[in-house]
């Protein structure tokens, strides 16, 4: 292989997993559950206002604010609902609660297609793996649960780490537990910014996940773009 890589970095969400249903519609499932009826799209408008919010006052999960990201993450879930209009606060705890659970399990998430083959190459090819991930600490259970955690020498989450991408200290953490230099590592991701462009910053290579039709940042040289997972081993080997 030209790139003479040894040790490759992953990104998780919409890389390798993604969420079987928007956010709205597992919401409204957990309310009907308890007897009340909000619509999904309604949701799923009010999580993403929530999680903004939140993630504004207290980035990375609150991580060095005196804040659990369990209790992060039920806030944000609880807000959710009181912006779609729902009031009863000890109903609302329990439903967030459920949810923060919930998310832990595979019933929520599924493999992207390609990902359990391109690691299980990449693996008998003799690679090195770990994760990078903008993460909470369920990534750990979520992986397993999933059946990808074998794949990889270690999980790092910006929780864990403190730093988030694209900050590259959480870069430099991998690189240093996976004993390379940045020139013979590679991250593969789906954000141009926090993936794409923070590996590079610290020197790595940087694979770019973009699913056809999705037109990539013109600063990202066509061999960096992955239309599918698949193509990965294709272009670290020619």
């Amino acid at each position: 292989a030209m790139l003479r890589l040894r040790f490759l970095t992953w990104d998780v969400k919409d890389t390798l997993l993604r969420l079987r249903r928007p956010v709205g519609e597992s919401y409204a499932a957990e309310a009907q559950a308890h007897g009340i009826r909000v619509q999904p799209e309604a949701l799923t408008r009010s999580f993403q206002e929530a999680y903004g919010a939140q993630s504004q006052l207290f980035p990375n999960y609150g991580q060095g604010r005196g804040l659990s990201s369990q209790q992060w993450w039920v806030d944000v879930v609880k807000q959710t609902f009181r912006l779609s209009g729902v009031h009863e606060e000890g109903v609302i705890t329990l439903m967030a609660e459920n949810l923060y659970h919930d998310f832990c399990t595979a019933g929520n998430w599924e493999v992207l297609p390609g990902a359990s083959e391109t690691l299980s190459q990449c693996c008998q090819r003799g690679f090195c793996m770990g994760v990078v991930s903008n993460f909470d600490n369920r990534l750990e259970k979520i992986l397993s649960q999933c059946n990808l955690r074998h794949h990889f020498e270690f999980v790092l989450t910006s929780e864990e780490t403190g730093f988030a991408k694209p900050d590259g200290r959480i870069f430099q953490k991998a690189l240093r537990l996976g004993g390379v230099p940045p020139a013979q590592a590679a991250h593969v991701g789906d954000d141009y910014t926090r993936d794409y462009r923070a590996a590079r910053a610290v020197g790595m290579h940087g694979f770019l996940l973009r699913p056809a039709g999705q037109s990539a940042e013109p600063e990202v040289p066509p061999e960096h773009v992955l239309p599918t997972l698949s193509h990965l081993l294709t272009l670290i080997e020619k």
